[in-house]
């Protein structure tokens, strides 16, 4: 890995956030796995109760078309949780695939609260391993990669209910979300990516033992014939930076070299992105998105070699 010329500092924060830019999917029946199976990056097959996964849903060319948490309430109704501007034409689009399998999708954004907990806010109870998944008191809480230092899970529970613990404000939530480094796909870079630009194969995202599914083809072949020329990196901003925004190298100011993912306000001044980009771009030069500077930061994971 290239050397960073930014530093990470460990500052927790700690309370839950409400989330309304996210939203669920509820697939129920006796065929809800199996029909998962088909359409994830993830194998939602061997998905035990206590777990939860990180999923992309492709096209056939391997493109991004949404991202999920995906957990079970019981073997047969399985959620998926998304950011809300994908989840209707997500919705439309998987319920084209259903045909005779007994699975029932539907959107109950309305009826779950999602919340971002934070820091002291993380049920003690919630086991300590990454995308474990905690069933108690009608809600669920998945434990989701720390960001800058804290812990973090994400809560999903009956509308009207909340989680425990103090308020953590949606901007302080945005600014770990980016620090974690774990992307989560919106609507203004859908289909902008393979799931290897955003590292998913690294954070749990990618199983390349299960069966096939959209664009399965394009993402093993972009893995293990070792073709992976961009990646996902954590920056540090100077300046506001949004989603979709281009990112130039000093090398070639009208060919960008990548796109910022999503971003959040540094509550200690700037900003915290996770932007994809070119391998060779991240060299330690000064990056630039708009009137931003962008200084490369340590991925908060290691990265799996390709194969």
């Amino acid at each position: 890995m290239t050397s960073h010329p930014a530093s990470e500092t460990t500052r927790v924060l700690h309370g839950a956030a409400a989330l309304p830019a996210l939203g669920v999917i509820a697939a129920d029946g006796e065929d809800a796995t199996k029909f998962l199976q088909g359409q994830l990056t993830q194998d939602v097959a061997l998905l035990g109760l206590s777990e939860a996964r990180l999923a992309a849903f492709c096209s056939a060319k391997g493109r991004m078309l949404a991202s999920f948490v995906v957990f079970k309430r019981t073997h047969d109704s399985v959620l998926l949780v998304c950011n809300r501007d994908l989840l209707a034409p997500t919705l439309k689009r998987l319920q084209m695939f259903v045909l005779r399998a007994k699975v029932k999708l539907s959107d109950v954004s309305d009826s779950h609260a999602v919340y971002g907990l934070a820091g002291d806010a993380v049920p003690a109870a919630l086991p300590a391993a990454l995308w474990s998944h905690l069933a108690e008191g009608g809600a669920s809480t998945v434990r989701l990669y720390p960001g800058a230092g804290t812990p973090r899970a994400l809560w999903v529970g009956p509308v009207g209910s909340t989680p425990a613990g103090g308020a953590l404000s949606l901007a302080q939530w945005q600014f770990l979300d980016a620090a974690s480094g774990v992307a989560t796909l919106s609507q203004p870079v859908v289909e902008a990516f393979v799931p290897q630009m955003l590292n998913y194969e690294s954070v749990g995202g990618v199983n390349f033992k299960k069966g096939c599914y959209p664009g399965q083809e394009v993402v093993a072949r972009s893995q293990f014939r070792g073709t992976l020329k961009r990646r996902a990196y954590v920056v540090q901003a100077d300046a506001e930076v949004h989603t979709g925004q281009e990112v130039f190298h000093p090398a070639d100011a009208e060919q960008p070299v990548g796109m910022v993912v999503q971003a959040g306000a540094d509550p200690a001044g700037g900003w915290r992105a996770i932007i994809s980009m070119q391998t060779s771009a991240a060299d330690g030069q000064p990056l630039r998105a708009g009137d931003a500077t962008l200084a490369l930061l340590p991925l908060p994971y290691p990265l799996l070699d390709d194969i």
